[in-house]
């Protein structure tokens, strides 16, 4: 991605988000753009008109840490943008690819055993997902929770895993399993904006970035608005075709085992009627599974019990 273009961009974006009047200013005389003027984010950013117009314009590289930490305060960025800002800096100057963690490149990643067991562990639907939003692995509620997206023919492309953006996107079943789909969409085009914020030369973001925004209106829409965000906490609501509506809380954190992979675990209020329906989905998904279970197989099962 053209890095001056996105530091332009998302400068001029932030900028059109602050009002005069929440920087502490006067709002006085006639302003042909919403939010601060360039003088305005200069002075706030204890720099000058200039500089700052250079900045702007996408010249971002050698910038020192105290200016932009002067325009995330001016530009009142909160904790994902200004991490944002400071991963373009980075891509500017070219230190973004030996800051940035790398895993090993493989075709397909597949989980460790180990790290299955531990999903299997969680009672709870769990799944791991990358930056570019690729569902690469899920507990066996997890999986059937997200049965929609798995069995989507638009959510992936040949050998790669289901990608929730492009299930937002390009699927229409996409908004009956989102109710809100809206808050759904955003979300996802900022967690891929803040992805390819980090690593400008994945080339796979690239495709996928292109061929949403040629087959998706709202996707181009929603990418130029350069909102950023990280995974974290709250509550998301999905309707679940065997069980109904589902209101839970979710909790992801970053893989140190496996650095641009997030875990996110998925939990009821207790007692509450997303708790029963979560029981009856894991009840669905045991008989999903046992269906799938060839014949052979259970009767070895049985046999062994029955010799216990």
């Amino acid at each position: 991605m053209d890095n001056r273009a996105e530091v332009r961009d998302f400068l001029t974006t932030r900028r059109a988000k602050v009002t005069p009047a929440q920087a502490g200013l006067p709002d006085a005389g006639q302003r042909r753009v919403p939010g601060l003027r360039r003088a305005e984010v200069a002075s706030l950013a204890g720099v000058s008109v200039e500089y700052y117009a250079k900045l702007e314009r996408g010249a971002l590289g050698g910038v020192s840490a105290s200016v932009l930490e002067g325009l995330a305060r001016a530009l009142q960025l909160d904790d994902a943008e200004r991490t944002h800002l400071f991963a373009l800096a980075q891509a500017a100057d070219g230190t973004s690819a030996l800051a940035r963690p790398r895993r090993r490149s493989t075709t397909r990643w597949t989980p460790r055993p180990s790290l299955q067991w531990t999903l299997e562990a969680i009672t709870v639907p769990a799944i791991v997902v990358s930056g570019r939003m690729d569902l690469l692995a899920a507990n066996t509620i997890g999986a059937a929770m997200h049965s929609s997206v798995y069995e989507s023919v638009h959510a992936s492309v040949a050998g790669a895993s289901p990608n929730f953006a492009r299930y937002t996107f390009l699927d229409p079943d996409s908004h009956r399993f989102y109710p809100h789909w809206d808050v759904a969409a955003a979300i996802a085009v900022a967690i891929l904006r803040t992805t390819a914020g980090a690593d400008p030369r994945d080339k796979e973001m690239h495709d996928l970035v292109g061929e949403l925004s040629t087959r998706s209106e709202e996707f181009r829409r929603l990418w130029g608005t350069h909102d950023v965000r990280h995974h974290g906490s709250g509550t998301k609501t999905f309707n679940h075709t065997a069980v109904g509506d589902l209101e839970l809380a979710y909790e992801s954190t970053s893989m140190v085992s496996e650095p641009g992979l997030t875990l996110t675990i998925y939990a009821a209020e207790p007692s509450s009627v997303t708790a029963e329906r979560l029981q009856l989905l894991g009840s669905w998904a045991a008989t999903r599974l046992e269906a799938r279970e060839p014949a052979s197989a259970r009767h070895e099962s049985s046999q062994s019990l029955e010799q216990q």
